[in-house]
């Protein structure tokens, strides 16, 4: 069972904060909303299931929330979790909580090209060349999806997508990452959101907890030489 009292103690298991673009997430919404929760960051051994994370994770993945006995795990599951107990992290407005449900959704399941050819390497500096075709695609179709919720949703009430911060700004902070990481070029509005979020204390804090980790994962650190970068 869950925690039943007003102020819950949340624990996040999660891993290295340069590599884990799913442990971003989850972390970030409880920080930018300023919910109080301990984490754990744990060694990721690579892709996939790791047996190792079974004493903490049901699946042998991370993230993992545990809010008393309970145990949720998946970002987009620990967010909507998250959102029960402190429903801010949705649009108030109907259409617009629909929409923000329906990008937030998009980013968790696909972009693969995305997901694949520029992996969350936040140390990594890259200089910019040009993206394969499948990787431009899916740029601007995740720019698209900035502008139109931006556009539409926004009303002038933040500089998030929705307005004020949201689930949907939490799924998309990896990618956030990446357009930084590698130089990606962008359009000036969907520049100017990456900016507003990179911007975010809360993500300067990951950042800077990125940049001071020793665990290395060599085959994502071989894309700096790829992408003709450096490492920080």
């Amino acid at each position: 069972m869950g925690s039943t009292d007003g102020q819950a103690q949340y624990t996040l298991y999660l891993g290295d904060k340069n590599y884990s673009s799913w442990s971003l997430r989850p972390w970030l919404a409880l920080r930018q909303l300023g919910i109080a929760f301990t984490e754990v960051e744990v060694p990721l051994g690579g892709t996939g299931v790791n047996e190792r994370h079974l004493a903490y994770s049901p699946n042998g993945l991370v993230p993992c929330l545990h809010d008393g006995d309970l145990q949720v795990f998946d970002s987009l599951a620990i967010c909507e979790y998250l959102a029960e107990r402190h429903p801010q992290l949705w649009p108030a407005e109907r259409t617009a909580r629909a929409r923000a449900r329906s990008i937030a959704a998009e980013m968790h399941s696909g972009f693969g090209q995305v997901r694949n050819q520029l992996p969350m390497n936040i140390r990594l500096r890259a200089r910019g060349t040009a993206l394969p075709a499948a990787v431009q695609k899916e740029v601007d179709r995740i720019c698209l999806a900035w502008r139109d919720a931006r556009t539409y949703f926004a009303s002038g009430d933040g500089p998030f997508l929705f307005g004020a911060f949201s689930i949907a700004d939490a799924m998309f902070a990896p990618v956030v990452w990446r357009f930084y990481s590698y130089n990606v070029a962008l359009p000036a509005d969907a520049a100017a959101y990456r900016d507003t979020m990179l911007a975010l204390p809360a993500m300067r804090e990951w950042q800077a907890a990125a940049e001071a980790s020793t665990w290395r994962n060599p085959g994502q650190d071989e894309l700096i030489h790829q992408h003709g970068g450096a490492r920080v």
